[in-house]
């Protein structure tokens, strides 16, 4: 055996310093509640053997070389080192005690153990941990695990295209396919009825992690104020164990020469992680197997969001190609940049007494770019991503039923206009089906450790009528909510008041650029055609948010955490859920509340040159250029886009290397061979959150794709170039840079989901105020049929000649207050009026400075046009919707036989062997009553 009994004394009054008393579970009967008193008791505990590492590298069993490794435990002993100091040493010992009582109660809950020191470091310990037979049937029973009954027996359909996908698809000849079952949940009375070949091979690599991982969890090791201490997580805080893990197979580069390793590591990082398989498909199901199914969904959908994003990024780019074509012939640019009539018409001052008047022809350059995003493209584009947001389900109904033949554009674009969202939730209810999630959170989910190590309370099931134990009242649980959205709003509130105070600067800064920047043209300075003070002040307010941004993340990150702790939900997922509703409800106002003060705010309150509005009675409200702000807005989703882009990246790809190169350097002088446990200890840890600031980096991403796309049509492709980088960046941290993650269940992606939802319904919204309130479509369309023709226009035809002096309002400089009125340049002349971007009455006329007629036929068509585009949307929505079915009629086929086998193997099968018995029985009675019958009767 690998472990014996350690006659190891511990007196318990040397615990008594610190309120602790060290526990197993011999000691449990002879706790008092007084902590402070000497107790004479002594213990004695099961400790782990001590044994000599036997020199082979990538040996994954105890030195027997038959019982495999199931789990790590590493810690670091000090007292082994001659140089610690005494004060040190004390502290050492006491966390010793903790371990020796931790490690004793796993051996007694049936874990075997085996300690081998560090070949590097000395006072480094690594304790095996193995999971016999009978511990993981225990456990499995209790956690529900759904194990295999017989190989799945239905005819696999296949589809019209196996033969394009063949070719991005990973050989069957390296990457062997699973074989399917069907599962129910495991049982050991009904051992027989499950598909057993060997039992080496029927719980997993990943189950078996995922059994130890559940019971490292919940062992105690030490009871203060009568409140039993358990759990690696505490252990691991409290610094007594310095990291546990499970093992990775093998070397990510080189393959095991031990002929019981399938390798799995190295095929998955050849065929899955390296660059030079960015074009294949994912090996999903090695990967659920290798990684857990929770690993597993979230590359699938992070693949599958992928593959939505290739048709977006084409239209996308099409609509950017078209704006970039038609930008010379653009008409309201071309009077812009005209000498005659741009560079005639005099510009009204922005802000107060320091800015000066200006020629609108120094916004050339910015109306030229202004006429790429500013298109029919956009329009066209807008609707199309408003629709593709909310999902495209009907791609995989058509494919799966009509084979893909014979697609015109027409039907292609029919295709697109159907739902992403409900696409992806019928995958994942396949997923859900193939990686035996269908019932998890009911059957197998287990409380977190930290619930149940505070439930203290006792209530009455009102379904059952029996006791249960909870954390909280009803009213503590008030208390706790009612304090958590306090939290969070507090931090919400911090955030849009960082938002303010960029406004501020922005109003701010912009007087000193208008008084240094020079706001004419003189064709000696090119600078000066770009350069302007509205682009340098947009420039530098999108920077300096940007920073604030990522710092206020940081803090934000931590404080979420600390809540959602405090929330104290019942099971992982609540937790995670909870957490991921905070953490995006902070980063959507964070991230995308800019943008929407230039797209709905910005120039949109500002008054006119006589009457202007201002902020905090001290700043005038900003303007946009004559073109409108979408510009600025395309800049400012450029810069945190692709700022947010680089940082992630950053991140992920050069701080994990950095930090193990770090860790190589420091070992390289000693030239040993290092076991596989040692090997994986010098790699990264995975966070307590695992995947979810990947998740959180794409819902992000997605919310840039959908909610401002309009301002930005590239927004797609730069999205999708990434995308093709994440998933491999990801793959290759996890197979190259990281400990094995502990495999856990998952059933779909959480919270996620319906915040995805919520984001596609919200982009509806935005891209049609976009293009209504931001862009100026609206208006020359509107310019275009109503005003350019009579009655009230003078051409005699339908064209855009004559939309910018539309556009621009005339005010008298007579009608400037004092405080505001501007000292005129040396060009000025005798000029008596400026322009304002605004539809208003001219000076002289009864109703002056009042909204003009064109106004307001401008908002009946912004806000026609918003209404009709959200119904047209959500119609469609709805009707796809209802239609196509959440669950394919092949899943539902297998869901149903499943059910069926279940039924048939682990209940009717017993119930006909009791019936059997019970006639055998009555057949011996009646037999019985025969025989009596007949000796009487003689």
């Amino acid at each position: 055996m690998a472990f014996h009994n350690d006659e190891t004394s511990l007196e318990l009054d040397e615990m008594s310093e610190d309120g602790e008393m060290i526990v197993s579970d011999e000691m449990e009967q002879t706790i008092l509640p007084a902590y402070g008193t000497m107790q004479e008791n002594v213990t004695r505990f099961h400790s782990a053997e001590m044994v000599e590492f036997n020199q082979n590298s990538e040996s994954l069993y105890f030195n027997d070389d038959q019982r495999r490794i199931d789990y790590i435990l590493v810690y670091e002993d000090e007292t082994l080192k001659e140089q610690t100091k005494s004060t040190k040493k004390t502290l050492f010992l006491k966390q010793k005690k903790k371990r020796q009582a931790y490690e004793s109660n796993l051996i007694r809950n049936g874990l075997q153990l085996e300690a081998t020191k560090s070949v590097s470091n000395d006072g480094l310990v690594f304790v095996k941990v193995h999971a016999p037979w009978e511990v993981l049937c225990t456990y499995a029973e209790v956690m529900h695990i759904k194990l295999p009954i017989q190989p799945n027996d239905l005819k696999q359909k296949r589809s019209a295209f196996n033969w394009f996908t063949k070719i991005f698809s990973v050989s069957e000849d390296v990457i062997k396919p699973e074989q399917e079952f069907f599962t129910a949940p495991f049982e050991q009375d009904r051992l027989t009825d499950f598909y057993i070949k060997d039992r080496d091979s029927f719980f997993t690599p990943a189950t078996r992690s995922r059994i130890v991982q559940f019971i490292l969890s919940r062992v105690e090791y030490a009871v203060k104020d009568n409140v039993k201490k358990f759990g690696i997580n505490k252990l691991l805080d409290s610094g007594i164990y310095k990291a546990a893990f499970p093992l990775h197979d093998c070397r990510f580069n080189v393959k095991s020469e031990d002929a019981r390793c399938v390798n799995e590591r190295y095929l998955l990082y050849r065929e899955w992680a390296h660059p030079r398989s960015f074009y294949k498909l994912q090996p999903l199901d090695l990967v659920r197997k290798y990684y857990g199914e929770k690993v597993g969904i979230y590359f699938a959908w992070l693949g599958f969001y992928t593959r939505m994003l290739l048709l977006a990024a084409i239209v996308g780019l099409c609509c950017f190609l078209y704006g970039y074509k038609s930008q010379e012939s653009c008409t309201w640019s071309k009077e812009v940049c005209d000498p005659n009539i741009g560079g005639s018409i005099i510009m009204c001052p922005q802000c107060d007494k320091e800015c000066t008047y200006w020629y609108l022809n120094i916004t050339c350059e910015s109306s030229k770019k202004l006429c790429i995003f500013d298109s029919f493209g956009t329009l066209v584009f807008a609707v199309f991503m408003g629709i593709w947001g909310l999902c495209a389900l009907f791609t995989s109904w058509i494919s799966r039923h009509i084979g893909g033949q014979g697609f015109t554009c027409s039907a292609i674009y029919y295709v697109c206009i159907t739902l992403f969202l409900e696409f992806w939730k019928r995958r994942q209810a396949e997923l859900e089906y193939e990686w035996d999630t269908v019932e998890f959170l009911e059957q197998e989910e287990q409380p977190l450790p930290e619930y149940e190590a505070k439930c203290t309370h006792v209530v009455v099931n009102p379904i059952t009528q029996q006791e249960e134990h909870v954390p909280y009242t009803a009213f503590g649980k008030c208390l706790r909510m009612a304090f958590c959205t306090s939290a969070v709003l507090f931090w919400i509130l911090l955030i849009v008041a960082s938002v303010v105070g960029i406004i501020v600067y922005r109003l701010s800064v912009f007087l000193v650029f208008s008084a240094t920047l020079p706001r004419h043209i003189n064709g000696t300075e090119a600078i000066q055609k770009y350069l302007t003070p509205q682009t340098a002040t947009t420039v530098t307010a999108s920077i300096i948010s940007f920073i604030i941004i990522m710092l206020l993340n940081m803090v934000y990150e931590k404080v979420a955490i600390m809540i959602t702790d405090f929330e104290l939900p019942r099971t992982k997922s609540e937790y995670e859920n909870s957490l991921t509703t905070k953490m995006f409800l902070f980063q959507f106002v964070n991230y995308y509340s800019s943008c929407f003060y230039i797209a709905f705010f910005k120039g949109k309150f500002v008054g006119y040159p006589g009457d202007p509005v201002y902020w905090f009675g001290r700043f005038r409200n900003e303007e946009c250029d004559p073109g409108g702000c979408l510009l600025e807005l395309t800049t400012q989703l450029t810069i945190i886009m692709g700022g947010k882009a680089i940082w992630n990246n950053i991140q992920e790809i050069l701080l994990p290397w950095i930090k193990n190169l770090i860790a190589r350097c420091r070992s390289s002088g000693i030239e040993t061979i290092k076991p596989r446990w040692e090997q994986d200890y010098h790699l990264q840890p995975v966070g307590k959150l695992g995947l979810f600031y990947e998740y959180l980096e794409m819902v992000i991403q997605f919310g840039f794709v959908t909610l401002f796309v309009a301002s930005f049509p590239l927004a797609p492709l730069l999205a999708l170039v990434n995308n093709l980088l994440e998933i491999r960046v990801d793959a290759w941290k996890l197979t190259t840079q990281f400990r094995r993650m502990v495999p856990e269940k998952a059933q779909h992606i959480g919270a996620w989901q319906p915040i995805m939802q919520g984001v596609a319904i919200l982009a509806v919204v935005t891209n049609a105020m976009i293009i209504a309130f931001t862009s100026d479509m609206i208006p020359r369309l509107v310019y275009y049929w109503s005003f350019s023709v009579p009655p009230f226009g003078t051409h005699d035809s339908n064209t855009m000649q004559g939309y910018i002096n539309s556009t621009l309002s005339v005010f008298s400089i007579s009608n400037f207050r004092n405080e505001s009125k501007p000292v005129p340049p040396d060009w000025f002349g005798t000029a008596t009026t400026c322009r304002y971007r605004d539809f208003r009455y001219p000076p002289g006329h009864e109703h002056q400075y009042e909204h003009s007629m064109l106004y307001w036929h401008v908002i009946a068509a912004k806000l026609s046009f918003l209404i009709v585009m959200e119904h047209i949307v959500y119609f469609i929505k709805f009707i796809i919707s209802y239609i196509i079915p959440d669950i394919s009629n092949e899943t539902k086929e297998k869901i149903k036989r499943e059910k069926y086998l279940i039924q048939k193997l682990l209940h009717e099968k017993h119930l006909k062997l009791v019936k059997k018995q019970m006639g055998n029985l009555a057949d011996t009675i009646l037999k019985g009553v025969n025989n009596v019958t007949v000796s009487k009767l003689d």
